[in-house]
């Protein structure tokens, strides 16, 4: 290619990229706007002049994102450095609307913090959106760190006292995965001289020792392993979900994982099948630890902590499959799972505002909010997978789609990781019912003095919205797989 050419492929790629380079600008023009807030002005009103700058931001991505799906040509850019296709503008949407959502915790609660939280947020989106559509090892290392360096920044500026505390324990395990992700990577380019997921070298791996290609492939997942605190990079999480305010927690437990879910599912079409039967028993682990670990918690965040180490491992069924539908099904329980978790940090934080979210909290408050408790109790029960739920249709997707499998492969590790999923199913069920028990069987210390400040007609009508989507999608799931079929 001619110097011309390739300068023409540059500018071209630049151009189809507006979203990011928005975003870009966006993220720039905050920080010049956070300096020049007159410094008389408290920083809860610097929080909340940036916070409305925050809304018009996400909602113009998303507007931006809606041009991108319906006009822009799918193509590789930067000389295979990122894949603009349908999977990425989709991925990237799901990461905007946890923007969204994330923007709407803060305003409905009411949170104050620094300004610079803020502006971090929108530093993690960004890396989400590049991470959505890298298409080489170096651009899904560079896009990770750019998530990771934005997270631990927002755990540790968090005003709680034991922030310190979670966020070194985040940037320790973290550093540690980035350095072994990085050390796999430098042992595929030295097997097959290539860091480009398409390129035809990579079949090369399979012309090595077996245990090579194992040692090669686990380190390659390290740093994507932590990001969907899978094992065995989980051990941060815990603490890391106590320590963080909840808005922030709730952003970090859904969109890096939406991201790392395709760049995952890319890697996992280049590796050879030896991926698959790792990447399966990884997952099978996960749940059990997740789902284990969840029964002797005491607090609504490293319940739901242990709980996305679980769902991890669930995510990582459709991937597994290896055929169209288990990616098809694993997108399907990835958006249901976002929606859940998302929800479910919401309302408890309704509940109980601003706090620590103890179980101690929840005590005999479904009597006096019905919708918000019947809300956040199918809210639990969907996360379990039972139905009438979405979280019951989506276990059913990706586990018939594993079945299928199995059928046609043969593969005695899909029979396992099949069993084993549904009696980790089975087990969840014992901690995802705490919440509700407590919000109906148990008595309110307090009485009904704390009703006045969440049981409100706006929060009425969340918890509606909440429970509606929950529902509407079990019995209309087409609306989704519909869209995800497109992809």
């Amino acid at each position: 290619m001619s110097l011309i050419d390739q300068i023409q492929h540059l500018r071209n790629s630049l151009t189809d990229l507006y979203p990011e380079l928005f975003l870009i600008i966006f993220f720039l023009a905050t920080l010049v706007s956070e300096l020049a807030i007159s410094k008389n002005h408290t920083p809860e009103t610097k929080f909340s002049r940036l916070l409305k700058l925050q809304w018009v931001g996400a909602f113009l991505l998303l507007a931006l994102l809606a041009i991108q799906w319906t006009t822009t040509e799918r193509g590789a850019l930067f000389h295979n450095l990122l894949l603009l296709d349908s999977k990425a503008i989709f991925f990237k949407i799901l990461v905007a609307l946890t923007w969204v959502f994330a923007l709407f915790h803060l305003q409905k609660l009411r949170y104050r913090f620094q300004p610079e939280l803020l502006i971090l947020l929108a530093s993690a989106v960004l890396g989400s959106l590049f991470l959505c559509m890298a298409a080489n090892l170096l651009t899904v290392y560079l896009s990770m760190e750019v998530i990771s360096l934005s997270s631990y920044l927002l755990i540790g500026l968090s005003p709680k006292a034991q922030a310190s505390e979670g966020s070194l324990k985040y940037l320790l395990f973290g550093t540690v995965s980035s350095a072994i992700m990085l050390y796999g990577i430098s042992f595929l380019y030295g097997l097959t001289g290539s860091l480009d997921l398409s390129a035809e070298a990579w079949s090369a791996l399979m012309e090595n020792d077996p245990y090579i290609i194992t040692v090669t492939i686990l380190l390659t997942f390290g740093g994507l392993l932590f990001k969907l605190s899978l094992i065995p990079f989980h051990v941060w999480t815990p603490d890391t979900y106590e320590a963080g305010p909840t808005p922030i927690i709730s952003f970090l437990s859904t969109a890096p994982k939406i991201a790392v879910l395709l760049a995952l599912s890319r890697l996992l079409s280049a590796l050879p099948e030896a991926a698959a039967p790792i990447l399966g028993g990884i997952a099978l682990i996960s749940m059990t630890v997740g789902n284990t670990g969840a029964l002797w918690q005491q607090n609504a965040k490293r319940l739901l902590a242990y709980s996305t180490i679980a769902q991890a491992g669930y995510l990582m069924v459709g991937l597994v499959s290896v055929n169209q539908t288990g990616f098809e099904t694993g997108v399907f329980y990835l958006v249901a799972y976002a929606f859940l978790s998302m929800s479910a940090f919401l309302l408890a934080d309704l509940f109980s505002p601003r706090s620590d979210l103890n179980f101690a909290h929840f005590n005999g408050k479904g009597s006096a909010w019905t919708i918000g408790g019947v809300a956040l109790t199918f809210v639990m029960v969907a996360l379990a997978g039972l139905p009438p739920t979405i979280g019951f249709t989506g276990k059913w997707l990706i586990f018939s789609s594993l079945w299928e499998s199995y059928r046609a492969a043969g593969n005695t590790w899909m029979l396992v990781l099949l069993v084993g999923g549904i009696l980790n199913a089975a087990i969840s069920l014992a901690y995802y019912l705490k919440l509700p028990f407590l919000l109906f069987f148990k008595k309110d210390e307090n009485g009904a003095e704390a009703q006045a400040g969440w049981a409100t007609p706006v929060n009425s009508i969340v918890a509606l919205f909440i429970l509606c989507v929950v529902i509407g999608l079990f019995l209309q799931p087409q609306l989704l797989t519909g869209l995800i079929h497109r992809l």
